[in-house]
């Protein structure tokens, strides 16, 4: 399979095979490449998807794993090209054909002429749920980067979904570095949640360390490959629009569960929790929670967004279109699903500002005015049309139907 993805590199099976000159009037681009090493299933396809985008990763099911062969993906968004290799297997076997894949890769990217394929630095996943990193798997990891001696690594673990038990991830890669020839080169050790993890229909765990890791990879890259500060900037933006955008739409299916009580919304305690773990988890994930005074900031957020105060005028806007019939438990997951979606996407807009160096967190009155905003007349106008288009939902699962209602009334707008 020949693919391409830029004007002057074609690829055939993840090897180069044809460096074109650059035409004339085009600078050439300098960008680094992250070979991407670990085990089968522990994460690489959807940690690949998270930092680059698009899904254009093959995502991995079970234990084996489904890329057969290393493959390239880049853009011209994104800083670096990331390279994704084969798992390490249980078997002994089966890890050699790993082993020998990224050698191959190795000696020909050492020819003259493949110079845009050799590798800057290497990230080792390590899957965060594990309680041993086992021998094993560094001596695999040791063996198949035998070529690159001085090339800088970064330990990525993957599925760190417990803040307990990341210092313990971090512990378990370091005493499995100590004593290792990899261990001089092991440059930042960086616990991830690639995606928002869904535990249950209440409840998830935030995505985290993308951008954490976007930022070790680029000071671990030689000089001339690290990218301006600006469109650096704007990549880790943009990886945590979308990073929010998912974080958010698991909000909203929350939100759409709980909200289904058979007593008015207005009058229930059920989303605070909700509003709460929403709001941090974005905090968290803008680095807002890391701030001083962020605690007045936060608060100035959901305060405005409270559902007592919002849930009565969507309930009552609700009710005032003529010919409406709809169910109590329906309008309740209406309302409450829209309130977390209002609220997600309010934080998203004040925290982007922040993060950006365009507001402080000092600016109580302004985001305070945003989130006013969020839940004027143009939230309550989403809401009743969210309402009238459930009526054709009839037969269908309500919660999905309000779910999808309500996430293209407030996830798709462009910035």
């Amino acid at each position: 399979m020949r693919c391409a993805y830029d004007d002057r590199m074609t690829y055939d099976n993840g090897h180069v095979i044809d460096v074109q000159p650059a035409p004339a009037t085009q600078q050439p681009v300098h960008k680094g490449n992250v070979l991407v090493l670990g085990n089968s299933g522990v994460g690489k396809s959807t940690l690949i998807n998270a930092v680059i985008g698009d899904d254009i990763a093959k995502t991995s099911f079970g234990t084996r794993g489904t890329t057969e062969e290393l493959a390239i993906y880049g853009s011209p968004s994104v800083p670096f090209r990331v390279i994704d290799s084969i798992g390490f297997e249980p078997s002994p076997i089966k890890s050699l054909r790993a082993i020998h894949a990224v050698r191959k890769w190795s000696r020909l990217s050492a020819q003259e002429g493949n110079e845009n394929s050799r590798i800057n630095v290497i990230w080792f996943c390590v899957d965060g749920t594990a309680a041993k990193l086992f021998p094993e798997t560094i001596r695999n990891f040791s063996n198949s980067i035998a070529m690159w001696k001085s090339v800088p690594i970064i330990a990525v673990i993957t599925k760190s979904y417990s803040q307990a038990d990341r210092a313990r991830n971090i512990e378990m890669v370091r005493q499995a570095f100590r004593g290792q020839r990899v261990e001089r080169n092991l440059r930042a050790i960086v616990p991830v949640v690639a995606q928002t993890f869904v535990i249950n229909e209440t409840a998830f765990a935030p995505p985290e360390g993308i951008t954490d890791l976007i930022d070790a990879t680029m000071r671990a890259m030689p000089e001339g490959m690290q990218g301006g500060a600006h469109d650096l900037m704007q990549f880790k933006l943009t990886r945590k629009r979308v990073l929010a955008q998912g974080l958010i739409g698991a909000s909203v299916a929350a939100g759409a569960t709980v909200g289904a009580v058979p007593i008015p919304i207005a009058d229930s305690l059920v989303l605070s929790p909700l509003e709460l773990a929403e709001l941090n988890g974005l905090a968290r994930l803008y680095g807002i929670d890391k701030r001083e005074d962020s605690k007045q900031f936060l608060d100035s957020i959901v305060q405005v967004g409270t559902a007592s105060v919002v849930a009565h005028s969507a309930i009552s806007a609700i009710k005032a279109i003529p010919g409406i019939n709809i169910a109590a438990s329906v309008l309740n997951a209406i309302v409450a699903a829209s309130i977390i979606a209002a609220l997600g996407e309010g934080a998203v807009l004040a925290f982007e500002q922040v993060y950006t160096g365009q507001r402080s967190i000092r600016d109580i009155g302004w985001v305070q005015h945003l989130m006013a905003e969020q839940f004027g007349e143009g939230f309550l106008g989403k809401v009743s049309g969210i309402a009238q288009a459930s009526q054709d939902g009839s037969g269908k699962d309500m919660r999905q139907v309000i779910i999808e209602l309500v996430k293209a009334a407030f996830l798709n707008r462009k910035r």
